[in-house]
């Protein structure tokens, strides 16, 4: 059988998509061969060794140029006239529902060209793309032109947002099959498909590489260091953190929050800091690497994370591999994951005064009872995120696709 097959990203490798690394490393391990390609991500800062390799394996897109697009849009056309057509009209349907302008839609068929051309010369017997958006659409566009079967993970909440625009239903209706990361990511990809697709869509969970889970973790330390790790963006809800802070501060209590990330709300989250006088409680280190961000994890009391809207942030899944205790929002996957009093806390989104209130239950845990709570979370992790057993589930999907394609 074919185990060759390609992952597709929009940018690769990048800080907040290690979990993608991870899942190819993971399916790699099943011995497959992989081939990576993605749009962009040849330029820019890396924090990982592991990214620097990963970027000297990758193909990318757009490196060479739209005058190259265009000549291979032209020499698809002229090979393949008719699935040409075909992707046009596709691409079509698409751009006209879609929250993007119609060019855009036209683009992605460029994109395609370029993959379809990658995909036959590496002879790869499946391609499979992250997130439901334009990369979901290359992909589909790529199997039109000629390409192998595809699929596609959702993690949201983008998708969740826009359910008609991103054309979800085609997408998933024409796919091998179309992975969620979580039974409520399943329930959203169910309300875009038609029920006839319904068991085109799988439940298979993000993973950790194993050696997370090859000892257990150490004891929480008796330090009033609470972390927050996540994008400076809207739906992290980092400025109700910063809200509940200050309910901490006057209420007394003597804390450090360390905020870890880059974003475009990184301005005005700093702005609200400063207004609200915390600068000695609240530090705001930026973008760190993955070795930083765990040392900031096994330093601390535990991880504080406010969604308002998310998939389940792979963060969560870490701190609870670390054995810390997890303070989050009860919002899309992450009930699946965090349990109220076994393994940390959850609040409403957007709720400033519940959220210090679980912030000061996790100050005045002893750190006997946090250990126990992190031991909780880890067991937790390993049983529902190990990377092997994504792996596992993937490759399986992976070869029914190569081999129904086949027959």
């Amino acid at each position: 059988m074919n185990k060759k097959i390609a992952y597709f990203t929009n940018v690769y490798p990048a800080v907040s998509h290690a979990f993608i690394r991870r899942e190819i490393l993971a399916v790699e391990r099943e011995r497959f061969e992989v081939q990576r390609i993605a749009l962009r991500g040849w330029e820019g800062d890396v924090f990982d060794p592991q990214d620097t390799t990963e970027r000297e394996r990758t193909r990318y897109v757009l490196q060479r140029g739209p005058w190259h697009l265009l000549a291979l849009v032209l020499r698809v056309a002229f090979m393949s006239p008719r699935r040409f057509v075909a992707g046009l009209r596709l691409a079509w349907r698409q751009g006209r529902r879609s929250v993007r302008a119609m060019p855009y839609h036209f683009v992605y068929l460029a994109e395609a060209c370029q993959l379809v051309v990658w995909l036959r010369e590496y002879r790869a017997g499946h391609v499979h793309a992250h997130f439901g958006t334009n990369a979901a659409e290359v992909v589909m566009l790529a199997h039109v032109l000629g390409g192998p079967p595809y699929s596609f993970t959702v993690h949201g909440p983008e998708e969740f947002d826009n359910v008609d625009y991103f054309g979800l239903e085609e997408k998933i209706g024409r796919s091998a099959f179309t992975v969620a990361i979580t039974d409520f990511t399943r329930s959203q990809l169910s309300r875009a498909a038609a029920y006839r697709d319904w068991s085109r869509i799988q439940v298979v969970r993000c993973g950790l590489d194993p050696e997370f889970f090859a000892q257990p973790p150490d004891p929480v330390p008796d330090v009033s260091r609470m972390t927050c790790i996540g994008r400076l963006v809207e739906q992290k809800g980092q400025l109700v953190l910063v809200q509940a802070a200050a309910v901490l501060r006057d209420r007394g209590k003597q804390f450090t929050l360390s905020i870890l990330g880059r974003g475009p709300m990184e301005a005005e989250i700093r702005e609200v800091v400063h207004r609200l006088g915390l600068e000695n409680q609240v530090e705001m280190p930026g973008a760190v690497s993955t070795e930083r961000l765990l040392s900031e994890l096994k330093t601390s009391r535990g991880l504080v994370l406010p969604s308002f809207a998310e998939g389940l942030p792979m963060v969560i899944m870490e701190a609870m591999a670390m054995g810390r205790p997890v303070i989050s929002t009860y919002v899309a996957g992450i009930p699946e994951l965090v349990v109220p009093g076994e393994n940390g806390w959850l609040v409403p989104a957007s709720a400033i005064e519940a959220l210090a209130d679980a912030m000061e239950a996790l100050l005045d845990a002893s750190p006997q009872r946090l250990t126990e709570m992190g031991m909780a979370g880890f067991t937790r992790a390993k049983r529902l995120h190990n990377a092997d057993q994504l792996g596992q589930s993937l490759a399986r999907l992976f070869s029914a696709s190569i081999k129904e394609h086949k027959r």
